[in-house]
């Protein structure tokens, strides 16, 4: 008879290196540029403690600190009114992080591109660029409440 050892990294069940439940943690951080490192320290221990390789944790912790930045800096405008929340998932096959401001949105098709000749000198507005580019997944949507979520997905890449 075969069995199987179920062993646990921060109370998650694994089954031969597989989680068999999602693990879900939730943040809800103030609108100040702290938040930042807030953020990318609990997603680093998350996904370290469910089993993602260096490489992966190096890229969810670029996309999360955009994106929070983002949200407190131009959806929130710095607004300590106003929170941004962020969810962190970690499932079998891939590792899910959701950022959402409560600013006025945005349609991400009217950022300039930064790789265009007019905006290549420009110190800043590479952001949305290197989440596309460090996540295997990414979309931006305006939450039926107001605000906008970044959705960012990194695939299973795991140790």
């Amino acid at each position: 008879m075969k069995q199987f050892v179920l062993t646990g990294a921060a109370n998650n069940l694994y089954l031969t290196n597989k989680i068999i439940v999602p693990q879900i943690k939730e943040l809800t951080l103030p609108s100040r540029i702290e938040s930042v490192d807030e953020a990318a320290q609990t997603a680093e221990t998350f996904a370290r403690d469910h089993g993602m390789d260096a490489e992966a944790i190096s890229a969810i912790d670029l996309a999360i600190r955009e994106s929070v930045a983002n949200a407190v800096k131009h959806g929130n405008k710095f607004d300590l009114e106003k929170n941004v929340e962020v969810v962190l998932k970690s499932t079998a096959d891939f590792f899910e992080i959701l950022v959402r401001d409560f600013g006025t949105g945005f349609r991400v098709d009217d950022i300039p591109d930064p790789t265009d000749a007019d905006h290549l000198l420009r110190p800043t507005g590479r952001g949305l660029l290197f989440i596309r580019a460090f996540m295997d997944e990414v979309e931006w949507f305006n939450h039926d409440d107001g605000g906008t979520v970044v959705r960012m997905k990194k695939n299973e890449s795991r140790h």
